[in-house]
């Protein structure tokens, strides 16, 4: 399949309303960049990349020119099935193409060879979380939000939870929702690093607002948790 046919091929399943929906979700890239194909029809059109032609020589040659071409890149190293050092280097060239939390979420919801293999992934998005990129601290965060919350990594996370310095809204956000899912997997764990940490001040509250949204919390843990508000 061609870039050529690529591009036909997302044209054609422009919608029209989801493309301006989804210009006002994603505000930092230029809105003529956003073609309008839902998630789905792009899942689709990537498994048949990997499944039915050199998805090696895709990756290699694929434009970039569009938020949909990006997404579907993502999406096609998410169906790689090898071992991960097979698939890491294509993880990591991709880490530095996204430029807004859409693609970045997405992505790494697509890696399900994490599952297999987590040991090998712990060590190898740890390093992110101290970079200084907004995406690569983020891609980092969603990564740990989505396959380790749990006894075994939530020291080592909150611990460097205390040491993201960045400022960006996408990084500041992140690390709130990944705060209120470790609340909701291990509660004890998280309230006593509510009672004591260096996020910001609006990371700090914005996870407290979280957690209350999740409707983890009866009106006396909801008392408890305002009172930790900064």
């Amino acid at each position: 399949m061609t870039n050529k046919d690529i591009k036909e091929f997302l044209y054609l399943h422009t919608d029209e309303k989801y493309r301006a929906f989804t210009q006002k979700l994603i505000t930092n890239i230029p809105a003529e960049t956003i073609i309008g194909v839902r998630l789905p029809a792009l899942k689709k059109l990537a498994k048949e990349i990997y499944k039915g032609s050199d998805w090696r020589a895709y990756l290699e040659e694929t434009s970039d020119d569009t938020f949909e071409e990006r997404m579907l890149q993502g999406f096609v190293i998410g169906f790689i099935d090898d071992e991960p050092k097979n698939v890491i280097p294509y993880i990591e060239k991709f880490i530095g193409k996204i430029d807004n939390w859409s693609i970045c979420d997405s992505f790494c919801g697509s890696l399900k060879i994490v599952k297999r293999y987590p040991t090998v992934f712990w060590s190898f998005i740890k390093p992110f979380l101290y970079d200084g990129r907004t995406y690569y601290v983020r891609f980092a965060l969603v990564m740990l939000l989505r396959y380790f919350v749990d006894a075994e990594h939530c020291a080592e996370a909150f611990a460097a939870f205390n040491e993201i310095k960045n400022e960006d809204y996408y990084v500041k956000m992140a690390l709130a929702w990944a705060v209120a899912e470790f609340y909701a997997k291990l509660p004890v764990q998280t309230l006593a690093f509510l009672s004591q940490n260096s996020l910001s001040r609006w990371t700090h509250n914005k996870a407290i607002q979280k957690i209350k949204e999740s409707r983890l919390t009866d009106k006396k843990t909801s008392l408890m948790l305002n009172g930790l508000r900064r």
